[in-house]
């Protein structure tokens, strides 16, 4: 059964959680966006060494949860394999969930929690 168009109608932006170079790129392909001031939310976060998973949590439930003008959510898969637990337990239609490669992290599709659940589905 198909979502109701009140569900997506409003949805217009990508969100990414990623490495420097994933992020910078996305940003250079013009997926950027800032909120009306006073609180000027970004739609992505950039992950380094430094980053704790308590903030790529907190972006994490922000870009899935808070944002009702977020459409897909682009997430390095190492960064996701930090918080795994949310990635895996994460079942909304809206926004999207999907994990990228990144420059030095190849993709693993053993690793991505859609394309388990899609193999479940077609019992695999």
């Amino acid at each position: 059964m198909a979502a109701p168009p009140s569900a997506y109608k409003d949805r217009q932006f990508l969100a990414v959680i990623g490495d420097e170079d994933s992020v910078t790129g996305l940003l250079l392909a013009g997926v950027g966006h800032v909120t009306d001031p006073p609180d000027s939310q970004r739609n992505f976060l950039v992950v380094d060494q430094k980053t704790e998973n308590s903030t790529i949590e907190a972006a994490f439930d922000r870009f899935t949860q808070e944002r009702k003008d977020i459409a897909i959510v682009l997430i390095n898969q190492h960064i996701a394999d930090k918080i795994r637990h949310r990635v895996d337990t994460y079942t909304a239609a809206f926004p999207a969930l999907l994990e990228i490669p990144s420059k030095d992290h190849p993709y693993d599709p053993e690793k991505d929690s859609v394309l388990k659940r899609v193999r479940r589905l077609f019992g695999e």
